[in-house]
């Protein structure tokens, strides 16, 4: 199948099969984090639409002495950065639609990102929504910092066989499911 059959098949079995998730969803995360910085790091989450799992979970997880959490913002030339946002600050509804801090401050490189997706296969390649902004991103700055570790966050039933790809597209470090992580 190509790109844009699979993103129509995977919205709607996603649509179809979508369960609210707990905080626990995201233990392993935590673990992973914990065991690997010593210090606060930066997290890069996305705020939740359209049946994708719900990252503001994390926020009922005690982390504020770990993690400062961050969520993309479009500017107008269809690049994306990263802002810092804490659970009671203003958001505002950007040109695609999707919720993002009102309040800008100097942007920064994620340690860890969360980043959403229509689907995923084995080999941790990842079925975006086609604009490309976190493929852009993450070539731009895993040239300047090979640090950043991306987690694909998903449902496990997201899984196909074999995702189309292109040289664009990033191959993510891991996926984290209800089902743990591949």
């Amino acid at each position: 199948m190509k790109k844009d059959q699979l993103r129509k098949k995977f919205y709607r079995i996603r649509k179809n099969q979508y369960f609210d998730i707990t905080s626990k969803f995201f233990i392993p995360l935590i673990k992973f984090i914990k065991k690997k910085f010593k210090n606060k790091i930066n997290l890069s989450i996305y705020y939740p639409m359209s049946y994708e799992v719900n990252t503001l979970k994390l926020l009922e997880l005690n982390t504020k002495d770990k993690i400062r959490l961050f969520l993309p913002v479009i500017k107008a030339n269809n690049s994306m950065y990263f802002h810092n946002w804490q659970k009671d600050d203003l958001l505002q509804i950007n040109k695609l639609g999707i919720l993002e801090p009102m309040i800008l401050n100097s942007h920064k490189v994620p340690d860890v990102m969360l980043i959403p997706m229509l689907a995923f296969d084995r080999d941790k390649n990842r079925l975006g929504y086609g604009g490309g902004f976190y493929d852009r991103y993450l070539n731009k700055f895993l040239k300047k910092n090979k640090n950043i570790i991306t987690v694909g966050i998903a449902f496990s039933f997201q899984n196909y066989h074999k995702i189309p790809v292109s040289d664009e597209d990033v191959k993510l470090d891991y996926i984290l499911t209800e089902r743990g992580y591949i």
